[in-house]
């Protein structure tokens, strides 16, 4: 048995921007005591995960080790980073930690599922610690594009980690906390072995800018505008949503927010005290009563979610609303990589209407809530570490973020979900890989990437279906003939005539000669019959469907 070591494991969020899962450990080989750091979601395309609703990290390595976990640390309220606590909370059974305000959305996590919320504990930021076992943790507070966020100093018996969450140099973020430079390098001189880091902006060459440097282009945009005016942005910026509350408010508007999300983390911050000076609100039947010029509509939907406000209002009616020709469409937002063409669809429908649409016009109405290489560099020369592990990204990211710590001199590399690191010395070793995957919350059960659900669904999504139904008499010879029924199919075959006339027919074909043998055997008549149906439809439509046989028997008497 090796002595005790430290070691870090990325469950979620190493090599892809979403779905937050982070591990670390200090003990013997393989009886280390463990904390997780977030428990995130990511969101499904139709492309790659067909009806599912979220995606989240697989913790079965940490579910069979849940008797070893001292406690949950969730860095801040973004989905990717707390979404998936009220789905994955009850395979682990820690207590859950977190500043105030992302405890209400944990715990508003849990209660959704029917889960006990006190077992979120809320804490102050530094100089408050959290005993975890072999830990001691520190909430240290950072700006970002929602409040509270804040990495984690991590106390380890071989030195200390600095979880670096997202984070953004802000010095006037409107709502949160200022970046806090004297309490960085405050930290830094109490000395950080690791950093773990935000890659996300890693390609970006200019310094950040504030949120603050946003309020007076987007005041003199509503204030032209003429007809309705109608913006999105992410729901937990809460500075921006006040800011395009103030300046709908300036124009003399009514303003109303669409979108539960939004509610839910308005109402949130202000019981918390977090957020103040908001204008007031009106419900969106009341706004439907208002002259058009009058209105402000702040909706959810920045990713061109189906679901979500900016979706439906680019569809027509919703919620006693229609947008016209002449109205104002704000993205205060950027696209995600891989939303591109959901959220090119919602500005097609709403040109489509008539409405202008404007997007972030190259940071003119939005500025990322991540750090941009500059910023990075800057954390780099406040913390002093000695290792830096890029997260938060995807491979090139990661890549890029670790050759930039290389040129400073430090020790980095590109660390993916599943490679746990043996951290007791200054280098990264890799210990082990650990088979890493993806849940899904499917309606309302979970469902595991190797159960074959999403994999089935995009092979009928692709290829469609065919179902045959064949009648056997009690001598298992054919009663009538096989009938098929088409579903995802075109009509008609290359010849022109009745894709299944044309499967049925070459159906009785194979029926007519099929030996005794085969129409005895369940198995062998399935496999024949999907063979049949699959070179038929090849041959007359180019493409191989998925097929369902059902075979019924008559039993004599």
């Amino acid at each position: 048995m090796k002595p005790n070591r430290l070691i870090y494991l990325p469950l979620g969020g190493a090599g892809e921007i979403g779905m937050n899962c982070y591990v670390y450990g200090y003990g013997p080989e393989g009886r280390e005591r463990l904390i997780v750091v977030d428990l995130g979601v990511t969101f499904p395309e139709m492309e790659t995960s067909p009806g599912v609703d979220l995606i989240m990290a697989d913790v079965s390595w940490l579910a069979e080790r849940a008797d070893r976990i001292e406690g949950i640390f969730i860095t801040h309220g973004h989905e990717d980073h707390v979404g998936a606590v009220g789905h994955l909370w009850p395979k682990l059974g820690a207590r859950i930690h977190a500043r105030p305000f992302t405890a209400r959305l944990a715990q508003g996590k849990l209660i959704e599922q029917g889960l006990d919320a006190r077992v979120v504990t809320a804490h102050a930021p530094r100089p408050e610690w959290v005993e975890a076992g072999p830990f001691r943790v520190q909430f240290v507070p950072v700006s970002h594009s929602i409040p509270e966020t804040s990495m984690l100093l991590i106390e380890t018996p071989v030195g200390r980690i600095l979880h670096g969450s997202d984070f953004k140099i802000d010095r006037t973020p409107g709502v949160g906390e200022a970046w806090d430079e004297a309490m960085l390098r405050e930290i830094g001189d109490e000395g950080v072995r690791i950093l773990t880091c935000d890659s996300t902006n890693i390609f970006v060459p200019h310094p950040g800018r504030s949120e603050s440097a946003l309020a007076e282009p987007i005041s003199e945009l509503v204030a032209g505008a003429r007809g309705m005016v109608a913006a999105t942005t992410f729901a937990s910026n809460l500075a921006r949503v006040r800011t395009l509350a103030r300046a709908g408010q300036a124009a003399g508007r009514s303003v109303c927010l669409m979108g539960r999300a939004m509610r839910t983390m308005v109402q949130t911050a202000t019981e918390t005290g977090l957020l103040s000076g908001m204008p007031p609100l009106i419900a969106p039947e009341d706004a439907a009563e208002l002259p058009r010029d009058r209105v402000m509509l702040i909706v959810t939907g920045t990713q061109g979610e189906r679901r979500a406000a900016s979706a439906q209002l680019s569809r027509g009616k919703y919620l006693g609303h229609e947008m016209k020709a002449g109205d104002l469409f704000l993205f205060s937002s950027r696209t995600i990589p891989g939303n591109e063409r959901a959220v090119t669809r919602v500005m097609n429908g709403f040109s489509e209407l008539g409405v202008d649409v404007l997007d972030d016009q190259g940071g003119r109405y939005h500025v990322s809530g991540h750090a941009n290489r500059p910023d990075i560099e800057a954390l780099y020369a406040l913390i002093r570490p000695r290792v830096v592990i890029p997260q938060h990204g995807e491979h090139r990211h990661l890549r890029e973020h670790a050759r930039l710590a290389g040129t400073h001199g430090l020790v980095s590399d590109v660390v993916t979900n599943g490679m746990m690191l043996d951290l007791s010395e200054d280098r990264i070793d890799v210990a082990e890989y650990i088979e890493t995957g993806r849940i899904y919350l499917d309606g309302s059960v979970l469902i595991g990437a190797i159960d074959g659900v999403v994999r089935d669904r995009i092979r009928l999504a692709l290829n469609g279906h065919v179902t045959v139904t064949v009648v056997l008499d009690e001598d298992d010879a054919p009663l009538g003939e096989a009938w098929a029924d088409l579903m995802g199919l075109p009509a008609s075959g290359k010849r022109g005539g009745d894709l299944s006339e044309a499967i049925e027919r070459a159906l009785a074909q194979f029926l007519g000669r099929a030996d005794a043998r085969t129409l005895r055997d369940d198995a062998r008549l399935d496999e024949a019959i999907r063979r049949v149906v699959r070179q038929t439809s090849l041959e007359e439509i180019g493409k191989k469907p998925e097929v369902t046989v059902v075979v019924s028997r008559l039993s004599a008497g």
